[in-house]
């Protein structure tokens, strides 16, 4: 029967409002707590808050950020002599076909740069990091219950016990930082379906070919591009999940699967799966559109079966998957084959854990009661050092934003399955209520954001604006994390628009564990997907903070 899957069109999973108490669980409201423990067979009694002399960490760096009297420098642009569609033609268009997304430039003609200082640092934070992503995946999937996966992380029911399968090997991930003179910190990880790999293992070094071919000065010489091992990164990490497959008797054939129509998804399936082939496996391209699937026994392209499938696909849309003729639940029926051991998912189900942003703040509790946790299950999470890591990188984040509303702190409001910032709301200045219900979800905030799809409930809608609405419906109605508000560094870059100034959000690719490339975006405060890719180049020197 077809394996067909709907428009990325969806309804929120809401969380439950709370989870009954049973024996030996217990429920604490308090941000500084994990929210739900088991508690050891000897005891049903809570253990005492810890003080919360960490909700203040970092204060000093982010209060000075915020004052008004410090000016935040920008981040240095070079900027190529090209026009767009004099630099994106020939093999850089046939590569990167989505250089033109939404009616405009995605990418630009310009670099990025960054000191040799702050690379290095990046590369050790985000390893680092990724270490304790690694290790609270790994308490979670072994400690936490059921009700926590779902109700905190938002995980559906039936994505559960594939979720709980560890795997040792890593996949590929992509961390998002802020980097700027109040510090470098880790605002975000993208673990289950990264993208953007393209631009930053091919084009970066494009570019920089061209700089180094047509460039005026002796400051290009001195750059290069950070991410030029990411191919090689990508081939390894795949050989070793591939090899972890293959001893569970799976093989080594991979499927590689995604909307065909969806090109910017197609190129990145595409360049990935090239590179498997490149490391001496057998590749299938195998579009969504043509699998199939036979409840309790496989999946299949054209009459073969699958056994290792490489998805560009989020599983939080699969699991909710049905045949549109029968109503089968498709995507159910994959996920208990993937759990029964029948099919090895790239990147491993276990990466829905670490998607979901209910992660971020389960790290920051689980920080916060450290000292607690020998008694929970026997050891110590986190060592000193661990502690120094998350300390320093990543930021207070929280299940309710009643701590930062009481400082009257700057915060985000994020919904916890947000992508390219839908979902996203700054809360600048707490004490705005109109603002503050709006982060709570007391009043819609897509109406204060797009008035013109939600507020002309009786005007006829055309197609884009009943799809617009509905996306803008899924994912403001998903539960929220408040994380503490990072200041971003500004910059300028020339587009075929003309000169935007914007914001740079760094992503950085984690790949097999170890730091592969940097993805630099430039967009608005909250990064959606009208922000521009501007490549990488690391300065040798310290470059001028202007547009060279």
């Amino acid at each position: 029967m077809s394996f067909l899957y709907r428009n990325k069109r969806r309804v929120g999973i809401q969380a439950a409002a709370g989870i009954t108490m049973a024996d030996r669980l217990i429920i604490v409201e308090d941000p500084h707590t994990i929210a739900v423990v088991h508690l050891p067979a000897h005891t049903a009694k809570a253990h005492p808050h810890l003080p919360a002399h960490t909700a203040v960490l970092a204060a000093a760096a982010h209060a000075a950020a915020f004052s008004l009297g410090v000016k935040m420098s920008m981040r240095t642009i070079r900027q190529l002599p090209y026009e767009h569609d004099e630099l994106f033609k020939g093999e850089i268009s046939r590569t990167i076909p989505y250089h033109r997304m939404y009616g405009k430039s995605y990418c630009v003609p310009a670099l990025t740069v960054y000191r040799e200082s702050e690379l290095a640092e990046l590369q050790v934070a985000s390893e680092a990091v990724h270490r304790i992503y690694r290790k609270v995946q790994q308490f979670v999937q072994r400690y936490m219950p059921d009700e926590y996966l779902v109700e905190r992380l938002g995980i559906h029911p039936g994505l559960l016990r594939a979720a709980r399968m560890e795997a040792e090997p890593d996949g590929i991930t992509r961390q998002d930082w802020i980097v700027g003179e109040a510090g470098i910190k880790c605002i975000e990880n993208n673990t289950d379906t990264p993208t953007g790999i393209p631009e930053v293992a091919y084009l970066e070094g494009k570019l920089l070919e061209v700089l180094s071919r047509d460039g005026m000065s002796e400051d290009d010489n001195a750059l290069h591009g950070p991410s030029s091992g990411m191919d090689e990164a990508i081939q390894s990490a795949l050989t070793e999940l591939i090899h972890f497959y293959s001893r569970k008797g799976l093989g080594t054939k991979v499927y590689f699967a995604c909307y065909d129509w969806h090109i910017e998804d197609q190129t990145n399936t595409k360049y990935i799966m090239h590179l498997c082939e490149q490391a001496g496996f057998e590749v299938v391209y195998a579009p969504l559109e043509e699998l199939e699937i036979i409840p309790n026994e496989g999946l299949y392209h054209r009459g073969e079966q699958i056994h290792i499938l490489y998805r560009l696909y989020p599983l939080e849309y699969l699991i909710d998957d049905r045949e549109e003729n029968t109503g089968l639940e498709v995507g159910q029926a994959l996920m208990d084959m993937v759990a029964d051991g029948k099919i090895g998912l790239i990147n491993p189900p276990q990466h829905i854990i670490t998607q979901s942003k209910g992660f971020t703040a389960t790290v920051w509790s689980l920080y916060e009661r450290n000292e607690q946790t020998p008694e929970f299950c026997g050891f110590r999470l986190f060592d000193d050092r661990e502690l120094e890591v998350i300390r320093t990188y990543l930021l207070p984040t929280y299940f309710e934003p009643s701590v930062f509303m009481q400082n009257k702190e700057p915060y985000v409001a994020k919904g916890i399955w947000g992508r390219e910032g839908k979902g996203t709301h700054l809360i600048e200045h707490p004490q705005s209520e109109e603002m503050l219900k709006g982060a709570l979800g007391e009043v819609e905030p897509a109406e204060i954001d797009n008035p013109d799809l939600l507020h002309q409930a009786d005007a006829p809608r055309m197609p884009e604006q009943e799809e617009a609405a509905h996306i803008a419906a899924y994912y403001e109605g998903q539960p929220k994390i408040y994380q503490r508000l990072w200041p971003m560094q500004s910059a300028e870059v020339q587009t075929d628009e003309g000169l935007f100034h914007g914001y740079v959000l760094t992503g950085i690719f984690v790949i097999g564990g170890r730091f592969a490339g940097v993805l630099p975006r430039i967009g608005e405060k909250v990064t959606g997907d009208m922000a521009y890719y501007c490549a990488a180049a690391v300065a040798t020197a310290p470059p001028n903070p202007h547009i060279i």
